[in-house]
């Protein structure tokens, strides 16, 4: 596993965060010294979908990256004839997950598409995941996606969301305190702590935990709920 040094020397100019080749290979290091509870999570995603997959049915990650949540997904499902389908819109990364899952000895089908999650033809859902996706979608199309995947989804099918999550009042500060300190156990340099966060900056939206309860609830889901947090790092459950 290659080391993050992406941010490591002082940048003059610093452009936009992206999802582009030199992320791609050290995304694994990356997301694993950056983003606390991520391990849990994972594994998380593969025991939820054991439990709500459907025969006959097809089990979505949206912004599938390198295809950790995938692989979860892969490796729980229990049901009989299913495929996981992996979505994602940047091409470096998509290229590194289909090697891993060529690697992967599961027999689960899989399927990846080069594309934009607001705009592809979903049916037949049972399990969708949006491991820390919906982030970086537009704040105006979130609602859309989210009635979009709903609405697509078999009934009692179960949909997994992982978000960066703000705050009200003094409690962003300390959580965002606390982020950057379990950065800085993991070895990042504030240098490397300030200048990420600059890239992320407009490229990253964060909202509450009651905002995405409320958007699914909208949608539809009849039960939407935390089911956990780090920090201000949290995965939801939301059942149609």
């Amino acid at each position: 596993m290659s080391r993050d040094r992406i941010y490591a020397q002082d940048h003059q100019a610093l452009d936009a965060f992206a999802f582009d080749e030199a992320v791609a290979r050290v995304f694994p290091d990356m997301i694993k010294r950056s983003v606390p509870g991520y391990t849990t999570i994972i594994p998380m995603i593969g025991v939820i979908s054991e439990h709500y997959a459907q025969d006959n049915s097809l089990l979505y990650d949206l912004g599938c990256s390198l295809g950790a949540s995938l692989l979860a997904m892969r490796h729980g499902v229990k049901a009989n004839n299913c495929k996981v389908v992996g979505i994602d819109n940047a091409a470096a990364m998509l290229e590194q997950c289909q090697t891993y899952v060529d690697e992967d000895a599961n027999t689960v089908p899989v399927e990846l598409h080069h594309g934009d999650i607001t705009n592809f033809p979903y049916e037949k859902a049972s399990v969708v995941t949006l491991n820390f996706t919906l982030q970086f979608i537009d704040p105006d199309k979130r609602q859309s996606l989210i009635q979009t995947l709903f609405d697509a989804m078999l009934p009692g099918g179960a949909l997994i969301l992982s978000e960066k999550i703000c705050f009200e009042g003094g409690e962003q500060s300390l959580q965002e305190q606390l982020h950057w300190d379990f950065k800085r156990a993991n070895g990042y340099s504030e240098l490397e702590i300030s200048q990420k966060r600059s890239a992320l900056e407009n490229v990253l939206l964060p909202e509450t935990a009651q905002d995405h309860i409320d958007r699914l609830k909208l949608a539809g889901f009849s039960q939407a709920s935390q089911w956990y947090q780090c920090f201000n790092f949290s995965s939801f459950i939301a059942i149609k």
